[in-house]
């Protein structure tokens, strides 16, 4: 996918005026955090495993080089491979060498971020690799040609025309009179296709959602039973992973799923939480005979010991963006990035650099709802903070804004100044909207006032009323 941030601004304005996607956000706003307060509030010792997921994925991150190496030395002691990718080109050349080995002609994948991020399946298909997408929302984005907009909800910004439009212009060998009553036909249609490319592929690519050390397993969770498919009946099976997903062992991998699923989708478990350890064995029933991993750096590594360390505890389960008003505002792709929402807005800098994503961290109200729901505690806005103070320093922060700024820190470092120009202000407006009580248009304010009202203001400062408490007291 090619990151498109630095055009966020131009974005926002197309989401904001697009009536599809305006209908879509507005269809699911109550549904994500509705479900997810439904769930927290069946578990009494939620807050406390939250703790425990965020000391688990500390300790990780803390010692990662000693886990990932036991979980490679491990893997391979169960006749898996591991491929150490530092870069996206890395991760690329490494799996078309896989497949370029084993002879594929076509690749099922799995709902897989880092695909994402790499731009795999683009390269594949250069290559003469036809890849296929296997989770529902993923399939119809790869018949519409288009991206991701939400981590769990793929095509979360379509509506049901878009769907049965898309699979009408795709599928013609079917009917053309069909219908599709209910969504479950959508479904029904989308199993049938997809059945003959499990049956077809040679290879099989998936994410993971934690890779064990102690077992040497990938762990992977979905509603759909996709992912299972798409790692057992091709001859060899890929797992494609960034490096932060390792964690120590089994009880840690089923602490952190406990969070996992009831901040992403309000339920105790996922339909399909899925290990796979290694290829499989003379007496298995089914599986890969070829069992690869590709651990993905990409940036990760210079984030270790660093003020962004704590992102890389992200488990990926989208509370964040389920529960942002921007994100709901004006959907995925407006981030011009695979990671959207708060969280995409502190990873996007730090994978693609800050020249690439330094508007990204503006998009925030900074309500700090963000990190009341993450389940591993990451405290979004500080990073957030972090990446718009370098912006500021590196001078990408737009003129207006670094003047306004300019003016503001004038003031502040003269207090007597400060003061007297905000009664005066204040004065001023008081006077001004003392009729209506608020404006409904004020110059240089005008991304504020175009959405809602200005109240004007009533009485005194703050400044001016603790002056007058304090000369009481």
């Amino acid at each position: 996918m090619q990151n498109t941030s630095p055009a966020f601004s131009e974005n926002v304005a197309t989401a904001l005026h697009d009536p599809g996607l305006q209908r879509a956000l507005g269809r699911a706003k109550k549904p994500f955090a509705q479900v997810r307060a439904n769930a927290v509030a069946k578990l009494p010792e939620f807050e406390a495993l939250r703790d425990t997921a965020k000391a688990i994925k500390d300790h990780s991150l803390a010692n990662l080089d000693f886990y990932l190496e036991h979980y490679a030395a491990v893997v391979e002691a169960q006749g898996g491979v591991v491929h150490w990718a530092r870069t996206a080109a890395d991760a690329r050349a490494q799996i078309l060498a896989i497949c370029q080995a084993a002879g594929a002609k076509t690749v099922t994948k799995g709902k897989s971020m880092i695909s994402e991020e790499i731009a795999l399946n683009d390269y594949l298909a250069e290559h003469g690799v036809v890849p296929i997408e296997t989770d529902l929302g993923e399939y119809i984005l790869q018949l519409r040609d288009e991206a991701p907009s939400h981590i769990i909800g793929p095509a979360f910004h379509l509506n049901r025309e878009d769907w049965e439009a898309s699979f009408r212009k795709a599928h013609t060998h079917l009917d053309p009179d069909r219908v599709f009553a209910e969504k479950r036909d959508i479904q029904a249609e989308a199993r049938a296709v997809l059945r003959e490319k499990f049956l077809a592929a040679d290879v099989g690519i998936t994410g993971a959602n934690f890779l064990i050390a102690e077992t040497g397993s990938s762990v992977i969770v979905t509603n759909e039973g996709n992912g299972d498919l798409t790692q057992t009946m091709p001859r060899v099976h890929i797992v494609l992973a960034s490096i932060e997903k390792v964690v120590p062992t089994i009880e840690d991998t089923l602490s952190l799923l406990r969070v996992l699923a009831r901040s992403a989708t309000g339920q105790e478990f996922s339909v399909y939480t899925t290990f796979s350890t290694g290829p499989a064995r003379a007496t298995d029933l089914d599986g890969p005979s070829e069992y690869h991993v590709v651990l993905l750096d990409n940036g990760r590594s210079n984030m270790i010991g660093g003020e962004f360390q704590d992102m890389l505890r992200c488990i990926r389960c989208s509370a964040c963006m389920n529960h942002c008003p921007v994100y709901l505002s004006v959907g995925g792709h407006a981030y011009g990035s695979m990671y959207s929402g708060p969280m995409g807005s502190v990873l996007t800098p730090a994978i693609f650099g800050l020249d690439q994503g330094h508007l990204l961290p503006n998009a925030s109200t900074f309500c700090g709802k963000c990190e009341t729901v993450c389940p591993v505690k990451i405290p979004l806005t500080g990073l957030m903070r972090h990446w718009r103070e370098r912006e500021f320093e590196r001078h990408l922060t737009p003129t207006p804004m670094r003047y306004g700024l300019g003016l503001w820190a004038f003031m502040a470092r003269r207090p007597a100044l400060y003061r007297r120009a905000t009664r005066l202000g204040a004065w001023g407006l008081g006077i001004l909207g003392r009729k209506s009580g608020r404006f409904r248009w004020l110059p240089l304010a005008g991304g504020w006032t175009r959405d809602r009202d200005m109240p004007a203001p009533e009485g005194e400062t703050f400044f001016a009323r603790l002056a007058r408490q304090e000369r009481g007291a």
